[in-house]
């Protein structure tokens, strides 16, 4: 079979990806199954794993990482956003060591969290009094769960596509077995009449609405302004609370995405990046709401957690954000990667493949279909294959990111390595145009 008939299909195509990534890859084959002894799969976080096996990393350096095979790749995926900072920030390396020789867990308080704490506020005013934990799941129950105890409601309002941590997941047709047992009810995304409709039916038993600003692991889809306003409007009407997950947005903007629309909710939850590169999480909000956690008042809501001062999260982030994460550095990178994004999606808009960027700033993914991508349902008619092709063919060129497509900028993310993204983008449409398509699929 020539080579021109053995690339027509995708699923051909795809197959000779994987069996040439094995071949290239036996260190983090071998290391695999070792893992998978005592793993199932090999694996602890299902989003880091890829079929037949994912790569084993072993060193990163500013924006790069390396694999255990000795290949070094340009990280266009920054942790799932966690990694803003990139892997070798030396104000970020110099807190950690002061902090390793100053002791840790010491079960006490520290001067560390309380500057942390005012840190955070200057940036978020929602968040009137906040609170930590250990990572964005935690801070999403947690908050999910204040907005229960204070309203004395069950009901929250969740959106289809959306992804509020390991217990909150909610992109399949099905509800994920891992998900809380909460009462959900399950709303469009971005379509204010379609919502309205559906949670006036339950408006007196509505605890809280939550919601991304833009999805992240839904596919970087942005929320519209007029869907954010329509959401504030109706908890502020029907006495629900509003909780916005910037866990990944609020890296877009100085005070995050709730800033740049100019809404404010009652409760934001953080996480990721805001660490400094280890486990954070944050909830905050309205003083008459978050006062009920102050120890010394009547009928406090305890909350405890070994690790939510640990004193490397709170000394490192509160380095990163006094000397790193200026409004001015947020708002560069902000741009490079608007920039970088419409230019992939001219890329797009000239090939044969059906293929879109959607995203805002530093953070997009990319969708093999044609269609506008408001929510989860115009993603349908995605191409999934096609997607796996394009991660695998990126992977060769040297370039990390989500096997789902999602594509992050860091800080260290240079216009150089943007501009080898592109030029990579471009060779893969060369290569991969004709595969075979359907008339149905280019769409």
């Amino acid at each position: 079979m020539n080579t021109t008939a053995k690339t027509r299909h995708v699923s051909i195509a795809l197959a000779e990806a994987k069996e040439e990534y094995t071949k290239a890859n036996p260190r983090s084959y071998a290391q695999h199954l070792r893992a998978a002894e005592v793993m199932p799969g090999g694996n602890t976080r299902t989003v880091i794993f890829t079929d037949p096996f994912p790569l084993t990393l072993v060193a990163g350096k500013d924006a790069r990482v390396c694999s255990l095979d000795g290949n070094w790749y340009r990280d266009f995926l920054g942790e799932y956003t966690a990694g803003f900072y990139g892997h070798s920030n030396p104000i970020l390396r110099e807190a950690v060591m002061q902090a390793l020789e100053q002791g840790w867990s010491m079960g006490g308080h520290t001067e560390a969290e309380a500057e942390m704490a005012h840190l955070i506020r200057e940036r978020f005013p929602s968040m009137e009094f906040l609170r930590f934990a250990n990572s964005g799941t935690e801070a999403n129950l947690y908050a999910i769960q204040t907005a229960r105890a204070v309203t004395g409601r069950n009901k929250i309002v969740v959106f289809e596509g959306a992804y509020h941590g390991g217990v909150f997941v909610f992109s399949g047709a099905s509800r994920h077995p891992l998900t809380a047992p909460f009462d959900f009810v399950l709303a469009p995304y971005n379509d204010p009449e379609a919502v309205a409709a559906l949670i006036d039916q339950h408006a007196g038993e509505i605890a809280a609405v939550i919601v991304e600003p833009m999805q992240g692991s839904g596919g970087c889809i942005p929320a519209s302004k007029e869907f954010l306003k329509f959401l504030r409007d109706w908890t502020t009407r029907t006495g629900a609370v509003l909780i916005f997950d910037e866990v990944m947005t609020s890296r877009l903007a100085f005070g995050g995405l709730q800033s740049l629309h100019g809404i404010r909710p009652d409760m934001t939850t953080l996480g990721k990046y805001l660490g400094g590169g280890f486990s954070f999480g944050a909830f905050g909000g309205k003083q008459e709401i978050m006062g009920r956690f102050n120890p010394l008042g009547p009928n406090s809501i305890s909350h405890a957690g070994t690790f939510n001062n640990n004193i490397f999260t709170m000394t490192a982030g509160s380095a990163g954000m006094k000397h790193v994460l200026t409004e001015a550095l947020l708002s560069e990178v902000t741009a490079r990667g608007e920039k970088l994004r419409q230019r992939l999606n001219d890329i797009a808009s000239r090939s044969e493949l059906p293929m879109t960027f959607t995203g805002r700033g530093s953070m997009m993914n990319v969708h093999m279909t044609r269609a506008v991508v408001n929510s989860v349902r115009d993603l349908k008619a995605s191409h999934i294959p096609l997607r796996d092709l394009f991660y695998f063919d990126l992977l060769k060129q040297g370039f990390w990111i989500a096997k789902r497509g999602m594509i992050n900028l860091c800080i260290p993310t240079t216009e150089a390595d943007c501009d080898a993204l592109v030029q990579a983008v471009e060779q893969f449409v060369k290569e991969r145009t004709g595969l075979g398509l359907s008339a149905g699929e280019l769409r």
